[in-house]
């Protein structure tokens, strides 16, 4: 019976591998959920039902872990039912989990702290020019390690790196620009890459995480984060805010859709008679 359960597991990974092509490190996620699932049901997972999933997925404390792990499940038993590993698949819904906006700096907080950045060395000068690139691109910090020159063609910043292997274009702000531009003339190690560190090497993620870490106070995510909540309130479509993001799904950027109706509210409030008492 092992020998049928790891046949099922071994076609999954070879599934999501070959045919869904995601990367090493989802392929490893979904098996490590499902590894778990078997070591404490004690049995395999393609002979289980419902009422057992229930049973692991209550000793989980966390709801977003049990949504994470119950997602893989689901994975792999639509793939069990659709390759005829099973007759009937068991499926269970994700629970609603609030999804709260995430932590954000507003443009005033960003430039006030990059205004403290010496910038008469190399070093300081790419930190800034960095902080902005981030802040004005929205990109991941795995996107930013693999940035080089060639990707920056007339304001525009061509993101090879992205989620899902996939690319993507991004606008570049003139004050980025000039500051990454004010960067590459004046730094002294050479290569494509556009964010060296000191040995003339390609800038790690650890590296970018430290920077912003160090002026901010606050992760790079955070500059993602400050990007999109600039962008929605300054009126942009969800659907664009999406597109700079890289996002697969729209039901990803939603999560900002409560910016927009925040904003109405305080539109409402400051220009509508009624809302100002007014009789």
């Amino acid at each position: 019976m092992r020998e049928e359960i790891s046949g099922a597991l071994e076609a999954f990974m070879e599934y999501v591998t070959v045919v869904k092509g995601l990367r090493p490190r989802s392929v490893e996620a979904y098996m490590h959920d499902l590894r778990q699932a078997e070591r404490v049901l004690e049995k395999p997972l393609v002979t289980v039902g419902s009422d057992e999933i229930l049973s692991f997925l209550a000793t989980l404390q966390n709801p977003r872990t049990r949504n994470r792990k119950l997602s893989s499940i689901n994975a792999f038993f639509d793939f069990c039912y659709k390759s005829e590993f099973i007759v009937e698949k068991p499926t269970l819904r994700l629970a609603k989990i609030p999804r709260n906006l995430p932590k954000f700096l507003e443009y005033d907080e960003i430039m006030q702290m990059l205004g403290a950045i010496e910038r008469s060395s190399e070093t300081g000068m790419r930190d800034y020019a960095l902080i902005l690139f981030l802040y004005a691109t929205g990109c991941r910090v795995s996107e930013a390690v693999g940035a080089c020159r060639a990707d920056l063609q007339e304001g525009w910043l061509k993101i090879r790196n992205a989620k899902g292997d996939k690319e993507r274009l991004v606008p570049v702000a003139p004050a980025a620009l000039e500051a990454l531009e004010r960067y590459l003339q004046q730094r002294s190690g050479e290569g494509e890459h556009l964010w060296l560190n000191y040995r003339g090497t390609p800038l790690s993620r650890i590296s970018i995480f430290k920077i912003v870490k160090k002026y901010l106070g606050v992760s790079p995510h955070v500059l993602r984060h400050s990007f999109a909540t600039a962008l929605i309130l300054g009126g942009a479509d969800l659907r664009v805010v999406q597109e700079l993001l890289g996002h697969e799904s729209i039901v990803t950027t939603q999560i900002y859709t409560h910016l927009q109706r925040e904003d109405l509210r305080q539109s409402m409030v400051q220009c509508h008679p009624l809302a100002k008492g007014e009789r």
